[in-house]
């Protein structure tokens, strides 16, 4: 049987899809198992045991490619996200079984479907994507942890970016799509702090990620010793590397934290207060702590007329060292503080 998962979105969304395909290996002998997503976040999939092909698409390709990426001998589609292109593309494609939620108006494009609301929040999306099996016939048993892959060489070459640094090693990442932002400076301050500390520091990002923050907090004051600035100079696959080399990644709620958590490496993840970025959703399945403002819940960020438009501000920069602090000695199963 050829399975081909379907999740052409964001890292961290791939990451937790990766429990998908570790039940699947264990429940269908023999199976072949794909990932159709996209090419930034494919390298990732390099490796894994659990994988046995990846194929990318774009949102700007063209129907004719969408619907190749559903071809060659594919068994069953399983949309651990409802693409409406993406389900027209495999059902012109004509794949046998095309699994998908069951609450969309064009869930008829599926015809096994799953009736169950993630807007809910009640399970982790992992959770919410191994369930998506049954509708192989498959009866899914709990998730364990998600795991990457990376190979000695990359792991080797991932030593080059933290000479000249102190042991205790701490990614910190100022960017990130999905969620509200710790402000720049905040990261900027607290880079400098646990340098002074006497952690060995990096910075990761993107380009873009790069530019912004540069333009926003390097004009104001200069990185001081101790840290290396590696924004919009690391592929994903480096990135990984150096994540895994670190003894903590301090993030948003975003693609790294999800990276440092299926790597072994510790967390600290500053989480904003919206119900679609709620922790029970979508927290990393590692060690470290979760820090989120104690605040009301609320369904969208509605800008500086809210009450509490100031929630990220109340983690400090002295919470968040606190965090590393106690995570870098005692890594632990995941703990979930409110400040």
């Amino acid at each position: 049987m050829n399975v081909l998962i379907v999740r052409p979105d964001g890292i961290g969304d791939v990451i937790l899809s990766l429990p998908v395909a570790s039940q699947l290996r264990n429940l269908v002998p023999g199976v072949r198992i794909g990932f159709l997503t996209s090419p930034i976040v494919a390298p990732i999939l390099d490796r894994h045991p659990d994988v046995d092909y990846v194929r990318t698409i774009r949102w700007t390709d063209a129907p004719s490619i969408l619907r190749a990426a559903f071809s060659d001998g594919v068994d069953a589609a399983v949309f651990l996200k409802p693409f409406r292109q993406l389900m027209w593309s495999a059902f012109l494609a004509r794949v046998p079984l095309r699994v998908a939620t069951g609450f969309r108006w064009y869930s008829p494009l599926a015809n096994r479907r799953i009736y169950e609301h993630r807007s809910e929040f009640m399970k982790h999306e992992s959770e919410y994507n191994v369930e998506m099996l049954k509708g192989l016939g498959l009866n899914p048993g709990p998730v364990n942890r998600p795991t990457l892959v990376l190979s000695s060489e990359e792991r080797s070459a991932a030593a080059q970016y933290w000479t000249d640094l102190p042991n205790r090693r701490v990614v910190v990442h100022p960017g990130g799509r999905s969620a509200r932002r710790w402000r720049a400076e905040h990261f900027r301050d607290l880079a400098a702090e646990l340098a002074r500390e006497g952690y060995g520091v990096v910075l990761t990002g993107s380009e873009t990620e790069r530019t912004e923050f540069e333009r926003d907090t390097l004009s104001q004051r200069s990185l001081p010793p101790g840290i290396h600035n590696l924004m919009g100079r690391l592929s994903v696959r480096e990135l990984m590397a150096v994540i895994a080399d670190a003894r903590v990644v301090v993030s948003g709620a975003t693609g790294p934290a999800h990276l440092a958590a299926a790597l072994g490496t510790a967390t600290v993840s500053l989480f904003d207060p919206r119900r679609n970025n709620l922790p029970v959703r979508w927290k990393p399945l590692g060690t470290g702590v979760l820090l989120r403002p104690d605040v009301p819940t609320c369904e969208k960020c509605i800008g500086d007329v809210c009450p509490f438009w100031d929630c990220l501000d109340r983690l400090t920069v002295d919470h968040v060292t606190a965090a590393v602090g106690h995570v870098a000695k005692t890594p632990a199963a995941l703990t979930i503080l409110h400040i």
